[in-house]
């Protein structure tokens, strides 16, 4: 996920700066210099025409791509994203024990109506510091089995003391989770992997947090942005990756964000490799569209029901 000005939604409008100025201000010589790496990652293009294929059981959907729709009309939003055939929704934005302005059962009635289920939600730092027992109880009403930390504020990760204040912050909030059935995991962007005093964050996070009770939700176009390769880090640290967001990265000098099946990432090879990651739930998402955003999961819908596994 990718943060966006949004007044409407608590937080997230402090993120938008930092991810966008990674992408547009990608000039000539910073795409030369970092296109050793993208040729070491040469990833085969996705045959969205595939017509033998088998698709995925449940498709899911990350809310963020519809947040500027879905602050306004939740009910007729995911009408739409339930007609395009998506099975789950992971939400985001949650606030005052409220999503979207419902209550847990309110907005738990809302998806079941439409043949829906959330099994995963987005949450910000702040919410695993403060009232932590009161969100997890909001999460398991609703119906969710795991709660992912969304995104770390530049100043809580500047040095490597930071990182090791976080991964004991995820297995206190990780022991929480468990007492109610509910799996904590850590949803990344592309800084983790930028070293710190020699180390990947990413790296200290997997190795100073208890696997089980702190897992991942890899954001692919993230990791492929950073120059890593998922499918070595699920053999690395195999089982610790139930969650993935399934993000396209357009094949042009600025990589921006695209529709799944349309851009440079193979997400076939991803799902072969689902049973070593551990994957349970994956979930559509697209950062920015230049298209209206319920076209634009239209299509990823589609491509991704392509999609031989």
């Amino acid at each position: 996920m990718k943060i966006r000005n949004n007044n409407s939604i608590p937080h997230y409008s402090l993120l938008k700066t930092e991810l966008m100025t990674r992408i547009n201000k990608t000039n000539r010589r910073d795409f030369l210099r970092q296109s050793a790496v993208a040729m070491a990652l040469t990833i085969p293009v996705l045959n969205t025409k595939v017509v033998s294929a088998k698709p995925p059981k449940v498709v899911g959907l990350q809310l963020y791509t519809l947040r500027n729709l879905i602050s306004k009309n939740p009910d007729e939003v995911l009408k739409k994203v339930a007609g395009i055939g998506y099975k789950e929704v992971e939400t985001f934005g949650y606030s005052s024990g409220k999503y979207f302005g419902k209550t847990p059962r309110e907005f738990r009635n809302l998806l079941s109506g439409l043949g829906l289920t959330s099994p995963s939600g987005h949450y910000m730092p702040n919410n695993l510091k403060d009232n932590w027992e009161s969100i997890v109880a909001d999460a398991a009403e609703l119906g969710q089995k795991y709660m992912a930390c969304a995104y770390l504020f530049p100043n809580e990760r500047k040095t490597l003391d930071d990182w090791k204040k976080i991964a004991e912050l995820f297995n206190k909030a990780g022991e929480v989770t468990k007492r109610s059935g509910i799996q904590f995991v850590y949803h990344n962007h592309d800084f983790e992997f930028q070293p710190i005093e020699g180390q990947l964050p990413y790296d200290l996070l997997l190795k100073e947090t208890d696997q089980d009770l702190v897992k991942m939700e890899l954001d692919l176009y993230w990791a492929y942005y950073a120059g890593k390769d998922p499918v070595d880090m699920f053999s690395k640290n195999p089982g610790r990756f139930p969650l993935m967001h399934f993000k396209d990265m357009a094949k042009t000098e600025k990589r921006e964000f695209a529709e799944v099946g349309t851009g440079s990432i193979d997400f076939h090879k991803i799902l072969k490799a689902g049973k070593v990651a551990g994957l349970k739930h994956f979930y559509v998402e697209q950062d920015e569209c230049k298209i209206p955003p319920l076209e634009a999961i239209a299509i990823s819908y589609r491509n991704v029901q392509k999609l031989q596994v």
